[in-house]
């Protein structure tokens, strides 16, 4: 895929790129208000707004939808600021390109349907506008890539990733867990493609998105996208998620934001020393694991001899709280360790379970 630079298509102060504004547009009033606190404060690259905002259940607040765009078209002409919604359908995509939206960006819940994908970069076909593409609402990396190789298909090379978190059923003091192993592994897999972070959907919670927005700088994102408000508690949509301008002023102001390389004499060789330590640990780990799979294997072929099921729970249990009080010993994060022997054990079961299937088939 070609990929354009961000700084091609970005006019960025400095590092990260700021885009900031509503959750969703409310009036004009309050449109106009925000952006012109938000250029007043000086960090903020583009201003955004929800126009349509696709939501869970009818009988919400939806959108103002078409009589919105005069509102952004506005922000525009007075404040020399890019503008940038949410478009779900070709129909939107006509309407924005109408108002001169300068960026269009992909809600997690038109991710999820490549048909819906599909319509929006075929409406796009011959039009030469960035488009950023929010991950799916459920982690599944092969749809966040398949819509954006869409956009690329049609022949437009201004395209980002935006990162919001994942719906969880486990709970967690975020909104949608971020699954940061998500967003980096597609940097892995596209590595000119610029990701930007919704610290907003992440947190749910506007006290927790100062450490979002450092998080992401820590894990060299290229810029953030923070809802921002004159009066959040009163907003339409996302109330609890939403900043001030000030806070966002703040917020932004206090980010430790780092070089991906170090410019110091001996840095590169310090560190590629300690990357070769590290990967001898990991050959260490690779074969400790491959001699524990095939003792996985010998407990297998004797369950499977004895008619006994692959899943242990109490034998998982036992394990589970043994390795969490080792972790401790060794200052592990329990999380990490419970995540790691969760992977471990799922991937015994299923080996066991791959096995006695094979066991029958040969009887």
């Amino acid at each position: 895929m070609k990929i354009a630079p961000l700084n091609s298509w970005m006019d960025i102060k400095e590092r990260p790129l700021v885009i900031a504004g509503p959750c969703s547009a409310e009036s004009e009033e309050q449109v106009y208000q925000i952006a012109k606190e938000l250029v007043a404060n000086g960090k903020v690259d583009a201003f955004r707004a929800g126009i349509w905002k696709p939501r869970t259940r009818p009988n919400t607040f939806e959108g103002v939808g078409l009589v919105g765009l005069p509102w952004m078209e506005r922000v525009k002409k007075d404040f020399g600021i890019p503008i940038t919604t949410e478009v779900a359908n070709a129909s939107h995509v006509e309407l924005a390109l109408k108002h001169n939206v300068d960026i269009l960006w992909i809600g997690a819940r038109t991710t999820v349907s490549p048909f819906a994908v599909q319509e929006i970069a075929d409406a796009l076909r011959g039009v030469d506008i960035p488009v950023m593409v929010k991950n799916p609402i459920n982690l599944d990396l092969a749809l966040w890539m398949g819509a954006i190789e869409r956009f690329s298909a049609v022949g437009l090379d201004k395209l980002a990733a935006i990162h919001r978190g994942f719906s969880s059923a486990e709970k967690t003091k975020y909104r949608n867990k971020p699954y940061w192993a998500i967003p980096i592994e597609l940097k892995r897999l596209m590595p000119e493609l610029p990701i930007i972070c919704d610290p907003s959907h992440i947190a749910g919670n506007r006290n927790l998105i100062g450490e979002v927005c450092q998080k992401a700088m820590d894990m060299n994102m290229d810029g953030v996208m923070v809802e921002t408000h004159i009066t959040p508690d009163k907003a339409l949509s996302d109330a609890a998620q939403q900043v001030t301008p000030k806070m966002l002023h703040d917020i932004i102001t206090h980010l430790q934001v780092r070089d991906a390389i170090g410019l110091n004499d001996g840095f590169e060789d310090e560190l590629n020393k300690l990357r070769n330590k590290i990967d001898q640990v990991d050959n260490d780990i690779l074969e400790m694991m491959h001699m524990r799979m095939n003792i996985v294997k010998q407990i297998g072929k004797l369950k499977s001899e004895n008619n006994v099921t692959p899943l242990q729970v109490g034998r998982m249990d036992a394990l589970m709280k043994d390795r969490l009080e080792k972790g401790k010993k060794f200052s592990l994060d329990p999380r990490f360790v419970e995540e790691l022997y969760h992977a471990i054990h799922t991937e015994s079961v299923r080996e066991q379970t791959r096995m006695m299937n094979d066991f029958k088939k040969e009887s």
